[in-house]
C-alpha cells in the first residue's frame, strides 16, 4: 500500500456476458465454499508483511484460513482473474477505485447493518463507499488525510513562525530558497517539494488539496447519481496562478517538478527542500534519513477558502461470484475492529492501517507519536476525498496534464486552460454515464 496515485489506468471493459457471468459462477477464489479465502491487497513486499501478521491473528482468533496475495500489478491482474470469472474472494484496495470496479460488475453489494462493528465506523466512511446506484460496495479500512512537512532546522534557524497561510508559506518557500537555509554558502536549497508529472496524475492528485483550499472544486456532485465538471471557476483561476507563480519563482519549487513523481523527488528527506504537502506514510523514512528532530508535520496553511486536503484511503471489497459469505464476512469484521486495526497500525513493518476507521481508536495514542494527531485532525475537519462512485482516474489525469501545460508556461492562459479542462472533464462523465 502506497500513499500516492495508483498506476490503475483505465481497464478494459468487460463484455456483458462476462459480466453476467462472474454473479453465475467462480472458479478458485468463491468456487470451493471450504477452501481458505483468498485475499488480495495492492502491496509492496514491506506493507505486506504486516497484512500476513494481521490475517495470522484472524485464523487464530476464528479458524478461517486465508490465502493471501500481495499483488502490485493490481488492477492488470484483477482483470485477467476477472475474465475467467474467477474474482478473489475479498480485495482490499483504494477507495477511489469503487467506481470503476463497481461500473464493471466486479464487486457484491454490502449491507452496512449486516456487518459487526459497522456502527464504529463513522457515517462519512460508509457515505464514501456508495455506488451511483445507491449501493454500498465497499467497507471502510483505512483512511489517511496530508499534513505539510517542514525543515524545522531551517525554519528556526531563519527565525520564521510557522506557516498558517498561503502568504506565510509562500514566504517560506521564497526564504528556503535564497537565504541559504543550510549554511553552506551555495545556492543549492529549495522551497516546495511538488510532484509535478502528468504521470498517473500526480500533479492533479498533489494540486487537488490547493484547489479546494482555494474555494474551488474539480468535480460536482449534482445528486442522484450524476457529476459535472466544476474545474472552470474563478476561484480555481486565482488559485491556478498562484500556484504558478511558485513555479515561476526561481526555486521556490524544485528543480524538474513539472517531471517528478514521489518516487523520484527525494529533496526533502536529502535536506535540500523544505516544504512538501504530503500524506504520513512518509515519516518512517524521513525519521531515519532527515531526523526526526529536524522537521515537523503542521497543519495545512488556510488558503482563501480554508485548510482542506486530500483524504484517501482503502476498502475492503466483495469480489462478484464468489461464495464463503460468512467467511468473508467474519474478515470484515475483524478488520474494521479494535484488535485487527491496531496490528494493522503497529509493528517493524509499513503499516497498511494509516488512520483507523474504527472511531474508538485513536492514531496518536495507538502510536504514541503525536505528529498523527495531525493527520487525524485533518481527515476529521478539514479532508475531502475525490469522489469514488465514478472512475475518478481519468479526471485526475486530465487534471495533471492541464496544469501541467499551465505551468510549464509563465505566460499561459489559465482561464482558456480551465474552460479546455473543463470540457475535458464533462466528456468524460458522459462516456461514464454519469454527467449531469
Amino acid at each position: 500500500m502506497r500513499g500516492s496515485p495508483r498506476a490503475t489506468g483505465t481497464m478494459a471493459m468487460l463484455s456483458t456476458a462476462a459480466l453476467l457471468g462472474l454473479t453465475a459462477c467462480s472458479g478458485g477464489g468463491g468456487g470451493d465454499d471450504s477452501g481458505p479465502l483468498e485475499v488480495w491487497s495492492r502491496s509492496a513486499p514491506d506493507p505486506a508483511k504486516t497484512y500476513e501478521k494481521v490475517f495470522a491473528a484472524f485464523t487464530e482468533k476464528t479458524g478461517v484460513k486465508v490465502d493471501y496475495k500481495p499483488v502490485m500489478e493490481f488492477d492488470q491482474q484483477l482483470q485477467t482473474r476477472a475474465g475467467s470469472k474467477d474474482l478473489p474472494d475479498v480485495l482490499i484496495n483504494d477507495s477511489g477505485s469503487l467506481g470503476n470496479y463497481q461500473s464493471q460488475g466486479l464487486l457484491t453489494p454490502i449491507e452496512p447493518g449486516d456487518i459487526k462493528g459497522n456502527e464504529d465506523i463513522a457515517d462519512s466512511d460508509w457515505k464514501g463507499s456508495v455506488g451511483v446506484d445507491g449501493k454500498t460496495y465497499g467497507i471502510p479500512f483505512s483512511r489517511q488525510a496530508f499534513g505539510t512537512f517542514v525543515n524545522k532546522e531551517w525554519r528556526e534557524k531563519l527565525g520564521k513562525d510557522v506557516p498558517e497561510t498561503w502568504a506565510d508559506l509562500e514566504e517560506l518557500a521564497t526564504a528556503f530558497a535564497k537565504d541559504d537555509p543550510d549554511g553552506n554558502g551555495k545556492d543549492d536549497t529549495y522551497g516546495m517539494v511538488v510532484p509535478g508529472s502528468t504521470e498517473n496524475g500526480y500533479l492533479g492528485w498533489w494540486a487537488s488539496s490547493y484547489l479546494w483550499q482555494g474555494g474551488g472544486d474539480i468535480v460536482a456532485d449534482t445528486g442522484d447519481g450524476t457529476f459535472e465538471s466544476a474545474v472552470a471557476s474563478p476561484e480555481n483561476e486565482k488559485t491556478v496562478e498562484w500556484i504558478r507563480t511558485q513555479f515561476c519563482t526561481k526555486g521556490n519549487v524544485q528543480p524538474g517538478a513539472l517531471t517528478a513523481t514521489t518516487s523520484n523527488a527525494p529533496f526533502f528527506p536529502e535536506g535540500t527542500a523544505g516544504i512538501y504537502l504530503t500524506g504520513p506514510y512518509v515519516m518512517a523514512e524521513y525519521d531515519k534519513k532527515l531526523g526526526k528532530e529536524k522537521y515537523e508535520v503542521i497543519p495545512t496553511p488556510a488558503g482563501p477558502g480554508g485548510a482542506t486536503t486530500l483524504a484517501e484511503g482503502e476498502n475492503i471489497y466483495f469480489g462478484a461470484g464468489s461464495g464463503k459469505e460468512a467467511d468473508k464476512k467474519q474478515l470484515a469484521e475483524f478488520l474494521i475492529s479494535p484488535e485487527g486495526q491496531e496490528i494493522a497500525m503497529t509493528g517493524t513493518s509499513q503499516p497498511v492501517v494509516r488512520l483507523p476507521v474504527n472511531t474508538g481508536l485513536d492514531a496518536a495514542e495507538v502510536r504514541k507519536d503525536d505528529r498523527w494527531k495531525v493527520f487525524q485532525d485533518s481527515y476529521e475537519n478539514d479532508a475531502k476525498a475525490f469522489p469514488s462512485a465514478i472512475n475518478f482516474t481519468p479526471v485526475r489525469q486530465g487534471l495533471a496534464e492541464g496544469l501541467n501545460a499551465v505551468m510549464a508556461d509563465c505566460d499561459s492562459d489559465i482561464p482558456a486552460a480551465l474552460d479546455e479542462l473543463d470540457t475535458a472533464i464533462n466528456d468524460e462523465l458522459e462516456s461514464q454515464d454519469v454527467l449531469k
